[in-house]
Formats: C-alpha cells, structure tokens, sequence
C-alpha cells in the first residue's frame, strides 16, 4: 500500500480509501448482513487502508466502529464522517446547534472521541454563505475541544458537475480537506479544483472514480449519447460496440487514470465484496495507463464538464 501526507493536514493516509457510502454502502443497501460487511472493511486493514470514509446518511458508522474496532485498528484509522448543513426531510437550513448534536452523535455511532475529518456534506453553492458565518465557527470550537480534527467539504457531485461551489470556496481557505468528483469522463476537477487545493496544501479525497457509466455498457451508452446529443462528441468518434476499448479492463483503468492525477491525494473506492475490493486495490496500486491511452482520453473527454460519471 502507498501513502502520503494529506495536504496541510499533516496525517498519513493510505492512498487507497475505503468508501462506505455510494450504490453499496459496504453491502448494507443490498441486504448484505453486517459481518459480512465487517469482514469487508477488516480485509481493508489486512491491506494497508487507513482512510475511511462515512457519513450520518450512510447508516454505516456504527458497522464501521464496530469493525475497526474487532480489528485492533481504531487507534491507527484515519475516520472521515459528515453531516449536511441542509436538512432536505425538513427543507431548511440546519441550525449550529443541530449540526454540533449531528456531531456528538456521529461520535456515539463511531464509538470514537474524535473524528479526524468531518465534512460538511455535499455543500450547495447556494449554502455556502451560511456555512461560512454561521456553521464555520461551531465547527472551529468543537475542533477546539477535540471533538474533531480537521475541518472539510465534500461536493455535491450529480448536480453541481462544473465544481461551482468549490470555486466559491476554497478561496476562502478555511477547510484543510475537501471530496470532489472526478472520473475519464469528467476530468474537470483538473482544472477547475486541483490547482487550488495544491496551492492552498488542502487534502484532495477523490470520489466518483468508478460508478455506474463505466460499469454498465448500457448507461455508458446513455451518457455517451447525451454528449453527442449536447455536441460535446461527436458521433463515431469511439466504436458503438465497445466505445471504452481501448482501455481494456474498463473499472481498471478508470481507477488507474484516478490514481496518478496530480493532486489527487486519495481516491475512494466502494463495494460490499471482499473480491471487488483487493481487485480495486490492485489497481490503484498499478502503474498509470499508457501516454497514448491519456491522449485518447484527453481528447475526447478533457473538456467535458456536464456529466458525473453516475
């Protein structure tokens, strides 16, 4: 396993990070039962992660307590939870004091006293604002009591493609980590996002590089379709039957082109299976894909900024 240093943060992390939330959440949204889930993320130790992300909404906090735990590895783990400044059952902006309970709960779940990374979770463009005078300074005194480490902000990937609300932000440089998309199809975060986290040394999660579009041949079509639709590519530009082939095994090379992104600090992968999980390392412990193979992909989707790859 590599590691490196998250940005200004000072922590050593696994490069590779083990996602709990996504289509899978370890398993748990398809019914699998909680040991296996368990197993899952102690296999992930016995390979050298470190990192791992969850978040209120995912309903895993408490597996993941209790694995890391029966793993002897609650001490070493690098924990990263979250909580929305939105409350969308509600639809209303959640108060300082709702998001301060969200966090003595997620600790409660977690079984821990502090949590190194806490997000606020899919932060809107519209809600910066508010997160910046309002929500900013309880979070700097609940890191003051040591209730949390270091301050972050994960994106709202699926609807804000274009990486807005991280170039409101992060100017601001008042988080030391941030989670954004970042995938083949849309490599927009290289330009748009990855410039100022490395200026600023902010810790770079990244998510989204591996969903739905470069797992099923169909909705890969549907995505591909659309581009052509909107003009963004243009029709036979790949082959119909295999438009991603030149990459080979696609979900590898999906991971790989993640992996070697400058600035890309950890990149996350999700799944509820053992397999599926060594296979994801594998990969994101490989070598990068070929100079030919970065051009392809460069030119056909270097500039695309409107779909997430889901």
């Amino acid at each position: 396993m590599l590691y490196t240093t998250l940005g200004r943060t000072g922590l050593r992390v696994s490069r590779v990070g083990l996602g709990c939330g996504g289509p899978s959440r370890l398993g748990q949204a398809y019914g699998q039962a909680a040991d296996d889930s368990k197993r899952l993320i102690r296999r992930a130790v016995e390979l050298g992660i470190n990192l791992f992300d969850t978040a209120e909404s995912y309903g895993t906090e408490a597996l993941l307590g209790e694995a890391l735990r029966e793993a002897g590895a609650g001490d070493q783990a690098v924990v990263s939870t979250k909580k929305g400044v939105w409350d969308d059952g509600q639809k209303r902006l959640c108060t300082p004091r709702e998001l301060l309970d969200g966090i003595d709960q997620s600790l409660r779940r977690l079984g821990r006293e502090r949590i190194e990374i806490f997000h606020l979770h899919g932060l809107a463009l519209g809600h910066v604002d508010y997160a910046l005078t309002e929500i900013l300074p309880a979070l700097r005194g609940a890191q003051a009591s040591g209730k949390l480490g270091h301050l972050a902000v994960s994106e709202a990937f699926m609807g804000d493609t274009e990486h807005r609300m991280f170039q409101r932000l992060l100017p601001e440089d008042a988080f030391d980590v941030v989670m954004v998309g970042f995938n083949l199809l849309n490599p927009s975060a290289r330009s748009l996002v990855l410039p100022l986290t490395q200026e600023r040394r902010v810790g770079t999660l990244i998510m989204f590089a591996v969903r739905k579009a470069l797992t099923s041949p169909a909705r890969l079509r549907e995505v591909l379709d659309t581009l052509i639709a909107q003009g963004q590519l243009a029709e036979g530009a790949l082959d119909a039957q295999a438009p991603l082939g030149f990459l080979g095994d696609v979900r590898d090379a999906a991971y790989r082109f993640c992996a070697h992104e400058p600035g890309a600090d950890v990149v996350l992968t999700g799944t509820g299976r053992v397999e599926h999980l060594e296979q994801n390392v594998a990969s994101l412990s490989s070598g990068p894909l070929s100079g030919e193979q970065l051009a392809v992909l460069r030119r056909l989707f270097g500039h695309i900024q409107s779909v997430s790859g889901h």
